[in-house]
Order: C-alpha cells, then sequence, then structure tokens
C-alpha cells in the first residue's frame, strides 16, 4: 500500500467516485505547454468523473433500445410490405371473379 493513503491508479483507495481524490495539476515546469488549466482540471472533477460513470453504465441499455427501435421499424416495414402483396392478390382474386359474374350474366342473356 502507498504511504500516503491515497492509493494508486491501479488501485483506488475506494472505487466510489465521491471518494475519490481529485486530480491535481503537476508542476507548471513540468506541465507541456497548451495542457489543461488548473481550473479546467479541477472544477467540477467530482460530477464529471460520476457523470461519466453513469453515463458509461447506460451504455450497453442505450444500444440495445437503438437495436430494438431498428427493428420495431424492419418488422414494421415487413408486415406493411405482406399486407400491401396480400391486399393486391385480393383485388386480382376480385377482379377475376367480376369478370366470371360479367361473362355468365352476359351468356344468361343472350340464350
Amino acid at each position: 500500500m502507498n504511504a500516503t493513503g491515497f492509493g494508486t491508479i491501479d488501485r483506488p483507495l475506494t472505487h466510489d467516485p465521491l471518494k475519490q481524490a481529485l486530480m491535481t495539476p503537476a508542476a507548471s515546469s513540468e506541465q507541456p505547454s497548451g495542457c489543461a488549466t488548473e481550473d479546467f482540471i479541477t472544477t467540477g472533477a467530482i460530477t464529471s468523473r460520476q457523470n461519466r460513470t453513469r453515463e458509461m453504465q447506460l451504455i450497453p441499455e442505450a444500444l440495445a433500445r437503438a437495436h430494438m427501435a431498428d427493428r420495431m421499424r424492419e418488422v414494421d416495414a415487413e408486415r406493411r410490405a405482406s399486407r400491401l402483396v396480400a391486399a393486391r392478390r385480393m383485388q386480382r382474386r376480385a377482379e377475376r371473379v367480376s369478370l366470371r359474374a360479367r361473362r355468365a350474366l352476359a351468356m344468361a342473356i343472350m340464350h
């Protein structure tokens, strides 16, 4: 264990985001130019760490929800297509029956 009691990156003292130590900026001479400022690193670190954890936990649910929505759209499209095919089949059948009835009526009138 670490003598300071802060834990390490691999073995944090606690896994609770609210109890974790904030990121501390290195000395200004060690920091390369263009790095984030101290305010940017420490401001809201607990909140962002907690939100990131929550978002990471919700990603599989969001992916599953999106996948199910896509499947539902595909099923609805297939259902509409099959209904259209059935309707066209019934329409052709009704036209044939109507034509047969007209022929039978014409034949009855002619004799």
